[in-house]
């Protein structure tokens, strides 16, 4: 009974783990190339009051032993990088990756962070910048007489000056990818930075060698899928329901173990 307490215990501590992920996904799900997680579970350990194969008497064996589990824990969160759907915009300066790959922003510590959010607009100073301020890898100032704004699929800039029909550059929106995106590491506002396990950014060029395309005038939105998670709450709500009442059961147990003392 003290392991069914205990166990139980593990099982809602698991299950409020997983509406917590649950819960943050619905709070994105109309957020700007947001990408949903998954909480991952495991077993713990169990204890073993027969091993199997031992034996049971002179002449035969234990096929599968006896032996009795001691809960669940949660041994990661998985961020799931799905394509979301493309959702025009009426900003021109709004972009979507179609296909793989991420686009790079400077931080002001001057490290690099990566996203896919290309909610854009232009600074004071003439950067392409995110909602935060944060200025796009490889596009360089444009003039504030700067006009008809086109980014390219392949992520080269590019603009006009009035009284000049030839269209001139402001570089190019450098694609990169990672061996392992599911271990970057989320920072907030859609940004995410390198770690030992995602692998060092792989530097390339949207529409080439497997990477995506760029999408000007569209937004990627988030990959959650409302209905799903609903799903996945009331599941969720059903096992801590049951965990908690495994700890009522377990408990009116005990009680009535004690009560044979008096």
């Amino acid at each position: 009974m003290i392991r069914a307490l205990y166990s139980a215990a593990t099982g809602m501590v698991s299950q409020q783990f997983q509406l917590d992920t649950i819960a943050n996904n619905l709070a994105n799900a109309n957020t700007t190339g947001f990408k949903k997680a998954r909480a991952n579970f495991e077993d713990l350990t169990y204890e073993y009051l027969l091993e199997p194969g031992a034996q049971t008497d002179e002449n035969t064996q234990s096929p599968t032993g006896i032996f009795v589990g001691l809960g669940v824990r949660v041994n990661g969160t998985t961020r799931i990088f799905t394509q979301g759907d493309l959702i025009p915009s009426a900003n021109p300066l709004d972009i979507a990756i179609q296909g793989d790959g991420f686009f790079a922003v400077e931080l002001p510590d001057g490290t690099l962070a990566y996203t896919r959010a290309g909610n854009l607009s232009l600074s004071s100073d003439g950067y392409l910048v995110t909602p935060d301020g944060y200025r796009v890898l490889g596009v360089e100032a444009l003039p504030p007489e700067a006009i008809n704004i086109t980014i390219s699929r392949e992520g080269f800039v590019t603009y006009q000056i009035p009284g000049n029909a030839n269209p001139q550059s402001a570089g190019t929106i450098t694609a990169f990818r990672f061996a392992n995106p599911g271990g970057l590491k989320s920072i907030g506002s859609n940004l995410f930075v390198v770690t030992s396990e995602s692998g060092e950014a792989q530097e390339g060029e949207f529409s080439r060698d497997g990477f995506g395309s760029i999408q000007q005038g569209f937004l990627e939105s988030s990959n959650v899928s409302v209905v799903n998670e609903i799903v996945n709450m009331i599941s969720a709500q059903k096992a801590y329901e049951a965990a908690s009442k495994g700890i009522l059961t377990a408990e009116e147990m005990l009680s009535q173990v004690i009560g044979l003392k008096r």
